[in-house]
């Protein structure tokens, strides 16, 4: 009791810790109001641990050190770098798609000096900032007009509450999805204060179906793209082009919700088809609504596109301002649309493509590149090894179809614990390395690792000394 008394009674006060050399530091970097709070809440842990049996006393600099670390730790952003090597390109959790070197540049140029947002250069008035990306979406996509909201979500939200608000929208019970975080399509029609009519059964709907549900109520008809899921075995479903049909016939607005999305064939990269935006405008579609940072590849956003008359309503919904893009997003939209107007060179200069269309023997080539280095780094208490991976796009799309890719298996004599803590390592570092452990070991898949030397460099400050077998560290 007599030493922690003492001991208590050594603990320097705030302001001699103010006066200490590392303080000036401490105080330039975050300032004299956040470095004093720091320094009481060090001062109060200490205090804590000597009534607990510390022993020892930190001196002045070392109490102005541990708040200089504390408030470094603080101010570290929970949005920081990564290396995705989880073998998901396309990964919700880890911001989905990169954005293209042109649109990091358009995005620091919106951010950094005004713009001219929503102002006509010409003619000196006011303008809208959907003309700024308006042409260059209805010259890729075919559509007579296009307008931008933040998500697909809210492009989704706003079509059904522009051309269904009190009246019924007819889809078929096949494709009311439910996507991640809960969007389930029955609650956001909804939310848009439309009818919910489902037509047909889960696995098969038939063209009498949907006449059969028309009637003086009917609002809409939705069509939604079952991205991320697939119905197989007897099924059938009414094609678009059947729907906008029916749809032209009784004067009811079709609209055709993709999810993802994407403005080309994929089949070029070896990728399953999926329908491309200009399809679905092609076959009469009224509406069509996708992603922006899906298969895409651009930042967050969902477009809406199809018959002016359409989207001018859209336009004119109060809502329209509540889910507007700002003119960091929109700039890089813009940029990234720009980019598919030369296709031959899409995959270079587009990250998601560019993943995407990696073949497997170029992706193992570096893999076996990278092996003995990752060895070298992890020790021997694991073992590498080069490994077949098969890639998802993520995000929804191509929910059955994977990629041949390539990676390297770790594994370890002392079983999964050992390799669960060197996951906990790899997250742990300046820039995380995220992979996926399965079936017994951790996998590190390549295929979306487009910097090696800034990886290994990052992968030399591993402790591992946490990790492996625990036999070992007692020697």
């Amino acid at each position: 009791m007599e030493i922690s008394r003492a001991a208590l009674r050594d603990l320097p006060s705030v302001d001699a810790v103010l006066s200490s050399e590392a303080a000036p530091s401490l105080i330039e970097r975050f300032g004299r109001v956040a470095a004093i709070d720091a320094i009481r809440a060090v001062l109060a842990d200490t205090r804590a641990a000597i009534k607990s049996g510390m022993p020892a006393v930190p001196g002045i600099d070392h109490v102005a050190l541990l708040a200089l670390s504390r408030l470094a730790e603080e101010d570290r952003s929970g949005l920081r770098p990564l290396f995705n090597l989880t073998g998901v390109v396309l990964h919700t959790n880890l911001g989905r798609a990169v954005l293209a070197e042109a649109a990091i540049e358009a995005a620091v140029a919106a951010m950094r000096d005004p713009v001219a947002l929503e102002f006509d250069l010409e003619t000196g008035t006011r303008g809208e900032r959907d003309d700024h990306v308006r042409d260059i979406l209805c010259a890729l996509t075919g559509a007579e007009d296009a307008t931008v909201v933040n998500n697909n979500a809210a492009a989704v939200l706003l079509s059904l509450n522009t051309l269904a608000a009190g009246r019924e929208a007819i889809v078929s019970r096949g494709e009311l999805i439910e996507i991640g975080g809960a969007f389930r399509m029955p609650d956001i029609m909804a939310r848009a204060g439309a009818k919910l009519v489902e037509v047909g059964t889960t696995n098969r709907t038939h063209t009498k179906d949907y006449i059969n549900a028309i009637n003086e109520a009917t609002g809409v008809i939705l069509k939604v793209h079952t991205s991320n899921y697939r119905i197989l075995g007897f099924t059938s479903e009414v094609a678009a082009r059947e729907l906008a049909r029916i749809a032209a016939e009784r004067n009811i607005p079709l609209m055709n919700d993709l999810g993802s999305g994407t403005l080309i064939d994929l089949s070029r990269y070896g990728l399953k088809k999926e329908p491309t935006v200009r399809d679905a405008v092609a076959e009469g579609a009224d509406v069509v609504t996708f992603s922006g940072d899906k298969l895409l590849g651009g930042p967050q956003a969902g477009f809406i596109v199809g018959k002016r008359a359409a989207i001018a309503a859209i336009n004119r919904n109060p809502m329209k301002r509540a889910l507007r893009v700002d003119k960091i997003r929109l700039a890089a939209i813009e940029a990234t649309l720009k980019l598919y107007r030369d296709p031959d060179r899409l995959a270079e200069r587009l990250p998601t493509l560019h993943c995407l269309a990696r073949t497997r023997d170029e992706i193992e080539d570096q893999a076996l590149r990278l092996l003995p280095a990752v060895q070298h780094a992890i020790g021997r208490d694991f073992a590498v090894n080069l490994c077949e991976c098969e890639s998802q796009i993520g995000s929804g799309a191509l929910p059955l179809d994977t990629i041949p890719s390539a990676g390297l298996s770790i594994t370890s004599n002392s079983g999964g614990i050992a390799l669960e803590r060197l996951a906990v390592a790899l997250r742990g570092l300046g820039r995380p390395i995220i992979g996926r452990l399965e079936a017994g070991s951790l996998i590190l898949d390549v295929r979306c690792l487009t910097d090696d030397a800034a990886f290994l460099s990052v992968l030399s400050t591993l402790d591992t000394s946490s990790a492996g077998n625990p036999a070992d560290r007692n020697k």
